[in-house]
């Protein structure tokens, strides 16, 4: 467990049981969430050009690959079924 972790598992513990005291403690763990969100953030950094380029590229072309799959999928399913009600409807 992280220490941001094991500060907020602290304060609500310390928080108790009764409404009155997760109320009185509710200040203490806002203020202990906000820490931590910053800590976090400090540890964030952003992507280069040549990274969102490179990623940009796999999406556009496992979206165009999935579609061509089930546009193949959509098909097939389609004509077995057309295939079915003309074999069903000529009795």
């Amino acid at each position: 467990m992280g220490v941001e972790t094991k500060k907020m598992a602290n304060s609500i513990l310390a928080a108790g049981d009764g409404f009155g005291d997760r109320i009185k403690s509710w200040p203490e763990r806002v203020k202990t969430f906000y820490n931590d969100v910053r800590t976090e953030m400090k540890k964030v950094t952003a992507p280069s050009f040549k990274e969102v380029r490179a990623t940009t590229i796999v999406v556009i072309i496992t979206v165009f690959l999935f579609g061509v799959y089930f546009w193949a999928v959509d098909n097939t399913i389609g004509s077995g079924i057309n295939y079915l009600f003309k074999y069903l409807t000529r009795r």
